[in-house]
């Protein structure tokens, strides 16, 4: 990464910061720099979770917090060719490493699952600190909601992860399928009376479970769920300065808000004309 510039900054800034000039862009956080590489751990500051009381967004009082992290073309493409990975760029993946190393679970679609190809979430020593000091394991545990459970439970994913990935369905899920799974060493969660999990019982079961800082990295499908659901606390959306055409997906599909619901601008970092930014529930 050559450069990661903050554009604008609105998390919170120390009480003895001077205010900028009205309609004047922020600065960096204090004693960072808008003409160097910034750190993991300034990255992490930038993206913390939110400290405090659930939002409308958790009226049980769990204190879950779900944020999404998608990339988006400039003409609204969520992929190329089927994966993400062709519109997004290195500083991309910084955040999304970062946005992992924060997080107690990373909640994806089985459809994400296969075509990008999933893995279990590793250990990074960046953040290794800063999870112990929180309570965290070594790495976010993988969950992966499907109502079918067509899954290759033979996958390092679920075999072989550093924490033990989640398998999140319905109740009237197949039943074979979740004997599988289990067999394989996931834990299977019900999160709805039909085939398929409910988005908000989803985030709900996770945070009875003590996983509270969640993150969804889609797919599109997926995020439309928790979208409709009311269930998105938070959007970290990387726009990328790139037209593809087509008929690609948006970053969330399925069925529209009867009201569109609205999100305020928490902050936006560029670097080579990619745009970072991140979109709050506007409580």
């Amino acid at each position: 990464m050559r450069r990661l510039f903050p554009v604008t900054d609105h998390t919170a800034a120390p009480a003895s910061a001077k205010s900028a000039p009205e309609g004047a862009p922020e600065s960096a956080p204090e004693g960072v720099a808008g003409d160097r590489e910034w750190s993991l751990d300034e990255l992490a500051d930038a993206y913390a979770y939110p400290a405090g009381p659930p939002g409308p967004a958790d009226p049980g009082g769990t204190g879950a917090w779900l944020r999404a992290n998608m990339v988006s073309t400039l003409d609204g493409a969520a992929q190329h060719d089927g994966r993400s990975q062709p519109i997004s760029n290195a500083t991309d993946m910084r955040i999304f490493g970062t946005l992992r190393g924060l997080a107690d679970a990373v909640v994806v679609g089985a459809e994400t699952v296969r075509q990008e190809g999933y893995r279990p979430a590793r250990a990074r020593d960046a953040f290794a600190a800063r999870r112990a000091a929180a309570g965290q394991p070594p790495a976010p545990a993988i969950v992966v909601v499907s109502a079918s459970l067509d899954l290759d439970f033979s996958l390092p994913l679920f075999t072989a992860p550093l924490t033990p990935t989640y398998v999140v369905t319905g109740a009237a899920a197949p039943s074979d399928r979740m004997a599988a799974a289990r067999e394989a060493g996931a834990e299977v969660l019900t999160a709805g009376e039909g085939a398929g999990a409910d988005p908000a019982r989803v985030v709900r079961a996770l945070a009875e479970r003590g996983l509270t800082r969640l993150l969804t990295e889609g797919g599109p499908r997926m995020l439309g769920q928790f979208v409709a659901a009311g269930a998105l606390d938070e959007l970290c959306l990387t726009v990328s300065p790139l037209l593809t055409a087509g008929g690609a997906q948006r970053i969330a599909g399925g069925p529209g808000l009867a009201v569109p619901e609205r999100f305020v601008l928490a902050s936006v970092l560029e670097e080579s004309g990619f745009l970072f930014t991140r979109y709050r529930r506007d409580f």
